[in-house]
């Protein structure tokens, strides 16, 4: 698998992608029944035409956001059914896949209740579906999963269901724990993202458009595509709407937690009960071959990437790039924005379909672990077979006199910068969190927005600076109020004084509370359980001890460059209000006895 990059050609572990054979689509849209009654609709999409006793394999799409639209203009004949999501299925068709689209239990033109995302019900028809594919004349036995998002996760989930022949997937761009990695990242309530995931779902689930969509779609779309029986009465499809209407409101749901094990609703489950991670031991048991997605700036995406990479048997290839959520345009701070991505998309489905026609055609899965990533600053490509790479060791940078930043810890008492909660302070409306509502990724120069906010900068740099891997923050903080959020931004300041967003982590102070036992999955960051019995209010104004993670990046800092650690108390466009009320004021202390500091996973070479 080459992908081409703007420095030279890099080597995968494939060559090149399976050819098209096929010229046109039979198409075709139906309800199976499930265990339960509930109605399932599905398109399938056969590559035609297909030789008598022909035997192909299956790529499923089980989708929250309609399956595929049906249109105010007459279908294009011989193509993929659009749908919202990126067209990889008019890739994979010609070279000789199957593909079916799934509309999950509650959403588009399913009937049935959604509970909560990813709930049981649903996961188990996921397994019908692959049973009902692979019971089919055209069926060699073998299916596979794909998607971005959403769709990501129920990929990986597909390999937990004990299907024997679903044995590989593709997920991409998706959350392995819901908790920290979407919504409540640090025990912060990501309230702009899941306040318009939550109403773009109720949109969908009546049966209207989701900003969402690109404008362009809206002027040609009338809505979810019925299926064919149901074409022209639409019973089903009214009966479904009707249904949908019962399902959970995440937002309203999500806003009551604040801790891990609290309820999700009244639906008696917690965030836990819909992550990936609670399904390690089924997906393991499967033996399937994993191609996973990930970017280092879209969410926490590239954490997924590498808890999966550490924490699955699973045979896999783990990829973290540099792009926005849809993975269709570049993210790199040091990148024109919204560039095209590296490696373009048809390079990235070319790489999946070869990841297809290995483990589901020619019946060769994987082999051990790979990993890819990609370095910012330097926009290159790099592999490795483990995580962190092994030339990676840490490197502790403290908080100084004058703001400023260095590998030499301080020695006097007393020290300590005061700094009063901004409110103010914004990363704007396309960053990390927000490029998963089909926003870019857009960080432009935070000169002025550090200006709110607490810096503590470096030297120029002599030399190089590579950097791969999780940041590790120490606070030593005395705080006017008992609860606050800490969002602490890792950036890079040019000669010129330009400054780029490199990375985030964040921590609500409730949850500094270190844990003992040993986390659920390989975390490269310090373990806390977010749970009630761990919350611990700070004492006003007593010096604590917060040390966190950031999330993980590989960035190069150029010779001449400058590293900035920015600290704030709120990202008024993302972020819940921590307190609700009131304006913390806080000492961050710099001295010998509580020194302030980051640690870097410094990369040799």
């Amino acid at each position: 698998m080459t992908f081409s990059t703007r420095n030279s050609p890099i080597t995968y572990l494939f060559s090149e992608p399976p050819v098209a054979q096929y010229q046109k689509v039979q198409a075709s849209s139906q309800y199976l029944t499930m265990r339960d009654g509930v109605q399932i609709a599905i398109d399938l999409m056969l590559p035609a035409p297909l030789a008598p006793g022909a035997r192909i394999p299956t790529i499923l799409i089980m989708a929250r956001y309609w399956r595929s639209f049906e249109m105010r203009v007459p279908d294009q004949p011989n193509k993929a059914w659009i749908g919202p999501r990126e067209a990889i299925a008019g890739y994979l068709l010609p070279r000789g896949f199957a593909i079916v689209v799934v509309d999950a239990r509650g959403a588009g033109a399913s009937t049935g209740v959604n509970r909560y995302p990813w709930s049981p019900e649903e996961r188990a028809d996921y397994g019908e579906v692959a049973t009902w594919v692979l019971s089919q004349p055209w069926s060699n036995g073998k299916v596979g999963a794909t998607g971005i998002s959403y769709e990501g996760a129920t990929a990986q989930f597909l390999l937990a269901s004990g299907v024997a022949g679903a044995v590989a997937a593709a997920p991409m761009e998706y959350e392995f724990d819901v908790y920290p990695d979407i919504a409540l990242p640090g025990g912060v309530f990501n309230t702009a993202f899941i306040r318009d995931w939550s109403e773009s779902n109720q949109l969908l689930d009546a049966n209207k458009m989701s900003s969402l969509f690109p404008w362009s779609a809206r002027l040609f779309v009338k809505g979810v595509r019925p299926t064919d029986a149901d074409r022209k009465s639409k019973t089903v499809l009214a009966q479904a709407l009707r249904e949908h209407q019962a399902n959970t409101n995440v937002f309203a749901a999500v806003a009551k937690i604040t801790y891990r094990d609290d309820p999700f609703g009244a639906t008696g489950a917690t965030l836990d009960d819909f992550s990936v991670f609670k399904q390690k031991d089924a997906i393991e048991a499967s033996h399937g071959s994993l191609f996973v997605f990930g970017s280092w700036l879209d969410g926490t995406t590239a954490d997924t990437v590498l808890r999966v990479f550490n924490t699955l048997s699973n045979p896999q290839i783990g990829v973290i790039g540099a792009w926005k959520h849809e993975m269709s345009a570049h993210a790199s701070p040091y990148v024109k924005s919204k560039s095209k991505p590296d490696p373009l998309q048809e390079q990235q489905w070319a790489a999946v379909a070869h990841f297809f026609e290995k483990t589901l055609v020619a019946g060769e899965p994987l082999q051990g672990k790979k990993l890819f990533y990609y370095t910012l600053g330097e926009e290159a490509w790099k592999e490795t077979d483990v995580f962190p790479p092994a030339n990676v060791t840490p490197q502790t940078w403290y908080f100084r006199e004058d703001h400023g930043l260095e590998p030499a810890a301080p020695v006097g008492a007393g020290q300590f910068d005061a700094y009063q909660v901004d409110f103010e302070a914004t990363t704007g409306k396309e960053n990390r969190w927000l490029t998963q509502m089909a926003r870019p990724v857009n960080y432009t120069d935070r000169a002025g927005a550090d200006r709110r906010l607490l810096t503590y900068t470096s030297a120029p740099l002599a030399q190089d600076l590579a950097v791969t891997g999780y940041t590790v923050v120490t606070l030593y903080v005395a705080s006017s109020h008992e609860d606050s959020a800490f969002f602490v931004y890792l950036e890079d300041v040019d000669e010129k004084g330009v400054v780029r967003y490199v990375t985030e982590g964040q921590l609500r102070a409730i949850h500094r509370k270190l844990a003992t036992d040993l986390p659920p999955y390989w975390s490269g960051v310090p373990h806390r359980t977010f749970k009630c019995a761990d919350g611990a209010p700070l004492p006003v104004n007593e010096v604590v001890e917060l040390t966190f993670g950031l999330h993980p990046t590989s960035v190069r800092f150029r010779q001449g460059h400058r590293i900035r650690v920015a600290i704030a108390g709120a990202d008024k466009d993302t972020f819940a209000r921590i307190p609700a009320t009131g304006v913390p004021a806080w000492q961050v202390w710099r001295s010998g006895e509580n020194a302030s500091s980051i640690t870097l996973p410094v990369q040799a070479g």
